[in-house]
């Protein structure tokens, strides 16, 4: 179990931009790209804008024939995945390595809603014999991993994880454990999801759990601000390869930092809320410091979840003041949500992306429009501006629908 795990190549997806480098471009400016939805009708929602995927173009990873066969979210994942290969020197594929020992684990919150949408209308518009044959792989959130491992021939562990929006935290989590036990060299790993769609609009609609800032989109994600008002849907993938030490050393690969703990756990309390004082994230983050070897004095960043709900971000402010005690003023703190909306199942593939960038550049992207301080949330959240400052160590953390936890430690690779 003295195996390190390191991360050798990254991909992303998202609301502003299709790639790592314009991803973290937005994420780090702080340029929103929630604006008002326009791939479906929304004028009778009560909320209207999102983060949805812009200029996206399958035709550069397959030919239309092929991606009529997948759901979006897969297809979002392929995506995320060749450039997560290309970037870890494997844009040829698995040739060198022994495909037996690379596994793949992506998960997803919802996975093929929008095939889901689509051929129930069929089925009642047209008839039960209309249905499309591929109906039932499209919709199916394991095909991620599924398709992913045909792809490259990646014949290791393949499962997937559906913990809602802990869903790729988890991913990359586990990844991390199969490694460091030996069942495998290298772990393709995290989430996509595309939430921006009329069924699952619908549904948070009737919860009323999103922002109905409608007039005003890039202002309408507001973590841990005293005005927030609901979370907003992003959708897009984040896609890690992750390496045992020796083995990326030996292939000579660009390690990009490294994964030293893991934490996860539930709440046991509620189907939506979290529970009160934040306790089971803060059993997660515990965890996850335990099994780095460290001390939360340790830790330089914290990626929060920070969905820009009211519940959410109060009890996470307190889940990390149990952690981290009155050190807790002195870490700062983030939510990239603010800049590209609430990712769901792929929120802590694009977040854990987001900590590797900083780890590698110093530099600690912001929680945007944060301009009036609430006194339940009362810590150091990088508002609006980024900060470039030391970070060795950083924590990121999601929490769940179903009461799932999930946190994990990066370190910057030395």
């Amino acid at each position: 179990m003295d195996k390190r795990v390191v991360i050798t190549g990254t991909g992303a997806i998202s609301c502003v931009g299709n790639d790592v480098n314009a991803f973290w471009d937005g994420v780090v400016n702080g340029r929103s790209g929630i604006t008002r939805v326009n791939t479906f009708d929304v004028s009778e929602f009560r909320t209207q804008i999102g983060g949805h995927v812009k200029d996206f173009d399958i035709t550069n990873y397959m030919s239309i024939k092929e991606a009529r066969r997948l759901d979006r979210f897969c297809q979002f994942a392929i995506a995320a995945g060749d450039e997560a290969l290309s970037s870890a020197g494997l844009a040829a594929g698995l040739d060198g390595l022994n495909s037996k020992r690379v596994g793949v684990l992506v998960g997803s919150g919802i996975g093929g809603i929008s095939a889901i949408e689509t051929q129930s209308k069929i089925l009642s518009e047209r008839g039960p014999g209309k249905v499309s044959p591929f109906f039932v792989p499209m919709m199916i959130i394991n095909l991620a991993s599924g398709n992913l491992a045909i792809r490259y021939g990646a014949k290791g562990p393949n499962i997937s994880i559906a913990t809602a929006c802990a869903s790729s935290t988890h991913s990359i989590g586990e990844s991390f454990w199969m490694i460091k036990r030996g069942d495998a060299d290298v772990m393709i790993t995290g989430g996509a999801e595309t939430g921006v769609s009329a069924l699952s609009f619908a549904g948070f609609c009737a919860m009323k759990a999103m922002s109905q800032r409608n007039d005003d989109p890039t202002a309408a994600s507001r973590p841990f601000d005293a005005d927030r008002e609901g979370f907003v849907i992003g959708e897009g993938a984040g896609i890690l390869v992750m390496e045992e030490l020796e083995h990326a050393k030996k292939r000579g690969a660009n390690i990009l930092a490294e994964v030293i703990g893991y934490g996860l756990t539930a709440d046991a309390y509620h189907i939506t809320a979290p529970a009160p004082g934040g306790e089971g994230l803060a059993d997660a983050m515990k965890m996850a410091l335990n099994h780095a070897g460290i001390h939360g004095s340790d830790v330089d960043y914290i990626n929060a979840h920070g969905t820009s709900t009211p519940l959410n971000d109060k009890f996470e402010t307190l889940a990390i003041k149990d952690v981290f005690g009155e050190n807790a003023y002195n870490i700062p703190i983030s939510s990239i949500k603010g800049t590209i909306g609430h990712n769901l199942g792929a929120s802590g593939a694009l977040e854990t992306i987001s900590c590797i960038k900083t780890l590698q550049e110093n530099v600690i992207p912001p929680t945007i429009n944060y301009t009036t301080k609430d006194p339940d949330c009362d810590l150091d959240y990088t508002p609006n501006t980024a900060r470039e400052t030391k970070v060795d160590i950083a924590v990121n953390s999601n929490l769940a629908f179903g009461g799932h936890n999930a946190a994990l430690v990066l370190k910057k690779y030395k």
